[in-house]
């Protein structure tokens, strides 16, 4: 049996999109019968035993710690990385190494594989370069920017097979002088056998939040994730006094937080339709579907950027998946996921008259709900479901065990 060793940011039990990626990668692996495991580097920050056993996969962790000025900082990082990496093979003896982005794991990988003559495959979520630009802990352009771009481009030129989540991140990749033939786009996808049938609505948790007009429930637009300027939250908000005027009843719910949250709350509490937007604050995980549930409509509104335009999110098909519409953002990002009007519905980035527009049209559309709902589960379905989509690692890895 292939033995597959995941190289990870950081992984279950801790909580992220990154996570649930990794999770639903190494269930349908196992399911197509590889043995799988994963290693975390220094990232991951959640305390347990040097072995963990999470939702019923197996991740070694790195010990130690990494001080020093920055670049000398990542360089031990990677170094102690590699040495548990180094630890784990001469244990377990994978086939097989898998690394996923950001860099710091492909290049701590690419040591060990050199080393011990193993394939290595180097899996790309997001540009990190971009990613630390757009949540506000770097800058285009600068030195760490530049760094990190070209340590990732090191990697990607040293592996033996690529992957990129999206055609956004592979056409990058080409127009950086990467071979197409090198590169397999692996779709970002959901689980769907956690999407059975979704929680009834909580009428109780709807009337604390004030979804209901008169006894009867109030249309809810919903946002639930990380509050980054990016995802241009802010924009939503200055959306509602206009889509209040249209639809009176609607409500916007968001749930979540992050660094954008005080100036959020700043903003609704001073817009005309304050009364209309409701701040949950961050609910715990196993609550989380309790809110999906009230949302007819989760939106997205995205600021255009290199992240996202290159970068396909997660949440849009976890929505659809759930038998929710979805109106999103017109970035590069989104239009890989939805087909205006088709499977859900697209407006202009950074333009809140024009959300608003969207989302009352979508609200007064009422007898397309089903139809949109319906497309978009079968979108996922053909294109998005991983115990399908996990089947094209077996022609990457097939492909690498003829490498002499």
């Amino acid at each position: 049996m292939t033995r597959i060793l995941h190289i990870l940011d950081h992984s279950l039990p801790m909580h992220s999109g990154y996570t649930f990626r990794t999770r639903a990668i190494l269930k349908a692996q196992q399911a197509l019968g590889y043995e799988v495991r994963g290693i975390t580097g220094l990232r991951h920050t959640a305390k347990g035993p040097a072995t963990e056993e999470a939702d019923g996969l197996t991740f070694e962790r790195t010990a130690g710690e990494a001080h020093g000025p920055a670049g000398y900082r990542e360089w031990r990082e990677i170094g102690l990385f590699a040495q548990a990496i180094d630890q784990t093979v001469r244990a377990w003896q994978p086939d097989i190494l898998h690394a996923h982005s950001p860099a710091l794991c492909g290049q701590a990988a690419l040591r060990v594989a050199r080393r011990h003559g193993i394939p290595l495959v180097y899996e790309i979520r997001a540009f990190w370069e971009d990613a630390a630009v757009g949540n506000g802990t770097g800058s285009e352009g600068s030195l760490k920017y530049k760094l990190t771009r070209k340590l990732e481009s090191h990697v990607v030129a040293k592996a033996d097979a690529v992957v990129t989540i999206c055609e956004g991140l592979r056409q990058d990749l080409i127009a950086r002088g990467t071979p197409q033939d090198k590169i397999t786009v692996m779709p970002n996808g959901v689980d769907l056998a956690l999407f059975g049938t979704p929680p009834a609505r909580d009428a109780a948790l709807a009337r604390g939040l004030g979804f209901e007009s008169d006894g009867a429930p109030c249309p809810v637009i919903g946002f639930i994730g990380s509050f980054y300027d990016y995802e241009g939250l802010d924009v939503l908000i200055a959306a509602m006094p206009e889509l209040i005027a249209r639809q009176p009843g609607a409500r916007l719910l968001l749930v979540g937080g992050g660094p954008m949250e005080a100036a959020l709350r700043a903003q609704a509490e001073a817009s005309p339709a304050a009364s209309a937007i409701h701040f949950t604050g961050r609910v715990p995980h196993h609550e989380v579907e309790r809110y999906y549930a009230l949302c007819d409509i989760m939106a997205y509104p995205r600021k255009r950027s290199r992240l996202t335009d290159l970068v396909t999110p997660l949440k849009p098909l976890e929505a659809m998946a759930q038998g929710k519409l979805a109106a999103a953002s017109d970035v590069g990002g989104h239009r890989e996921l939805i087909r205006d009007g088709k499977t859900g519905v697209l407006f202009p980035p950074g333009d809140a008259a024009g959300c608003a527009d969207a989302l009352a049209a979508l609200l007064g559309r009422r007898g397309e709900w089903d139809r949109l709902r319906r497309a978009g589960r079968e979108h996922v379905e053909a294109r998005h479901d991983w115990a399908v989509n996990a089947a094209r690692y077996q022609d990457v890895y097939q492909m690498l065990s003829r490498i002499p």
